[in-house]
């Protein structure tokens, strides 16, 4: 039976990451590559190095903030941009949905938050809340479903470092974790967890702290998520941690998962 690959990638800015998209796809030529935080308006979006690279590539963004992508090797079917309700514009470049066959990838950018108290972690919550009355108006659980991306939600204690000093983080106050565990019961399987139950894994090394990443202090907040038809026949998921080390790197690194379909 044939292989379905992903990958998610937060690239904090897709034309200062171009030449690790390029090296990593020549090297590892997923199915479906979803990217966050591409931080580029859709008029200066990099179209002509996807297709350079043999990838269609369907994305929304604004300069200098969030945006999301996705790029594959055979054009979707479908691609909805936002929540299908429209309700607010500004959740157009966190949210795309596409459709290969019967597999629906959802990539999303879960809002960040910023604090408990500022208006952004509201809209945080209200993105969870909402995601979940999508699926539970437009999917059902045995639907072939992944849904990935940085969810800026690290759902366990092992999944920080050091996580008694986070109780109260946007992503990881008991709240945000309660609220994701919800929208995750709907159907969803941690993959990555399913083969990798230890500790130390993380996708994410924040800039901000001297040599996080050589001190493997981090979070694991990007995810890639499967209903229980995915999630039985996938093979692997494993994070590379390799583009993390090589010049100009994200703040991220690079989570992928394998299907037997």
């Amino acid at each position: 039976m044939p292989f379905f690959t992903i990958a998610t990638f937060n690239v904090n800015s897709v034309r200062s990451r171009l030449h690790i998209l390029e090296r990593w796809l020549s090297a590892n030529p997923v199915d479906v590559l979803c990217l966050q935080e591409t931080k580029v308006s859709d008029d200066q979006f990099p179209l002509s190095a996807f297709e350079s690279w043999g990838y269609h590539v369907f994305f929304r963004g604004k300069k200098g903030y969030s945006g999301v992508a996705i790029a594959s090797q055979n054009e979707p079917e479908e691609v909805i941009y936002g929540f299908p309700d429209g309700k607010n514009p500004r959740d157009d470049d966190r949210l795309m949905i596409a459709r290969f066959g019967d597999i629906w990838v959802i990539n999303t950018y879960v809002p960040q938050g910023k604090s408990i108290v500022h208006p952004d972690y509201r809209y945080k919550k209200d993105f969870l809340m909402r995601f979940l009355e999508m699926l539970e108006s437009q999917f059902n659980d045995e639907d072939k479903i992944l849904w990935v991306g940085d969810m800026n939600v690290a759902p366990e204690e092992k999944d920080v470092t050091k996580p008694e000093t986070k109780r109260n983080h946007v992503c990881f106050h008991e709240e945000i974790r309660d609220l994701f565990d919800t929208v995750k019961s709907w159907g969803f399987i941690d993959v990555f967890r399913k083969h990798h139950p230890e500790e130390g894994q993380f996708t994410f090394w924040d800039y901000r702290v001297k040599n996080a990443f050589e001190r493997n202090i981090g979070w694991r907040v990007d995810h890639i998520l499967a209903t229980q038809p995915l999630a039985e026949r996938s093979v692997d998921c494993y994070i590379d941690r390799e583009p993390r080390i090589w010049e100009r790197p994200s703040d991220h690194t690079i989570l992928v998962g394998i299907f037997d379909i």
